[in-house]
């Protein structure tokens, strides 16, 4: 049974305090991406809202929301969180977002539920690390990254509502980690993004690059992900192609500072179009958003390719194409991971991002939503 933790008008009152950097009802139009006009997008910005860190849900600290996914059967949506089961049990969270055409006017956390192992137990400290999230027909799928370092290789899952495990879905050849580092994921570079093609299928993204497929992004080069297709009902690979990550968009303030670029998570808007959000941090200047649109018709299949680096055949990837940069909007995001397609109170159709706070005070749990005024047909 869901029960209400604090009310949507409270939250306003108490979380709402930021002032939008861009005004509801602007208008984000990509007519022909790819050149192709049957892909065109339109969106229209209906508002942020933060929750700040330290904010507490049943004594369970809300944070770290990195994947998330509506459910049309309540209309509420459902946030997965990638505390690895250091703060409380790895879990994810039931939200109601109060938005219409009107604009974002709230979100109330209303419960969480604890994600279970094989073993019907909670998972214990730093044995997993939750990712994406999305609802199925027959349960709960969601991604961990696993551990680089601990050699702990990423997966899928199917859960019940309740958390308890279902399956798991076939690991291809390739991906678990390796202590010399000659193939698999790079740690905390995994199984960030998932989704469901209408046909049933689906699709799993890496952040970045396996080690044998070359580098990670830089300013000045890019990284080459594998995407991977399964049949959902069985948990097998049945195709896998290559996205390519644009390089570094900024550089950190100083010459030896911190920058990164990755995707953090993609959404099927129909069979072969996708959006993905590439997300980075530059030091001392602050997190980019960006998101794309890609399209899988006439990319590659790479399953049986061992090393892109190393391949001697010609490899398509996906075409891609920039739908929006968020800070060129004059928005402010943070650490932008999630994306659901869901409903508004009225019926419109809306995009919802979330950004994870990393569970640091001088970040924020972060929405934005978008009304959807046109999608590829």
């Amino acid at each position: 049974m869901l029960k209400p933790f604090l009310t949507t008008s409270a939250l306003v009152l108490l979380f709402n305090a930021s002032a939008y950097a861009t005004g509801i009802g602007q208008t984000i139009d990509v007519p022909c991406p790819f050149g192709d006009c049957k892909a065109g997008i339109s969106l229209s910005y209906l508002g942020e809202f933060d929750i700040p860190t330290g904010f507490m849900e049943g004594g369970v600290e809300v944070g770290g929301l990195s994947g998330i996914d509506f459910d049309p059967a309540t209309g509420h949506y459902i946030s997965i969180s990638d505390d690895r089961s250091e703060k409380a049990p790895a879990r994810f969270y039931d939200l109601d977002i109060d938005v219409s055409a009107d604009g974002l006017k709230g979100v109330t956390v209303l419960d969480h539920v604890v994600l279970k192992d094989k073993n019907g137990e909670p998972f214990a400290i730093r044995t997993v690390d939750p990712e994406s999230i999305r609802i199925g027909k027959d349960g709960i799928y969601w991604s961990s990254e696993g551990d680089g370092k601990a050699l702990l290789p990423p997966f899928v899952r199917v859960a019940k509502p309740d958390g308890s495990f279902v399956r798991e879905f076939t690991l291809p050849q390739g991906f678990a980690p390796t202590a010399d580092h000659s193939t698999g994921i790079r740690d905390n570079l995994a199984f960030e993004s998932t989704t469901f093609l209408p046909s049933g299928d689906f699709l799993v993204g890496l952040e970045s690059a396996l080690y044998q497929d070359g580098p990670m992004t830089t300013l000045t080069n890019g990284s080459l992900d594998r995407v991977i297709r399964y049949d959902a009902a069985t948990g097998e690979q049945k195709a896998q192609y290559v996205y390519p990550v644009s390089p570094i968009p900024q550089g950190a303030a100083k010459p030896d500072g911190w920058n990164d670029f990755g995707m953090s998570e993609f959404l099927a808007l129909d069979d072969h179009h996708l959006l993905s959000i590439e997300r980075g941090y530059a030091q001392g200047v602050g997190n980019s958003a960006v998101i794309n649109m890609f399209d899988l018709d006439g990319a590659t299949d790479v399953k049986d390719i061992p090393s892109l680096a190393k391949a001697d055949q010609r490899i398509v990837p996906v075409r891609k194409a920039q739908v929006m940069d968020l800070r060129s909007l004059g928005l402010g995001p943070d650490n932008v991971e999630g994306v659901a397609l869901g409903k508004a109170k009225d019926g419109t159709d809306v995009l919802i991002f979330v950004a994870d706070n990393n569970f640091n005070p001088t970040q924020k749990t972060q929405f934005y939503a978008f009304k959807v005024v046109r999608r590829p047909q």
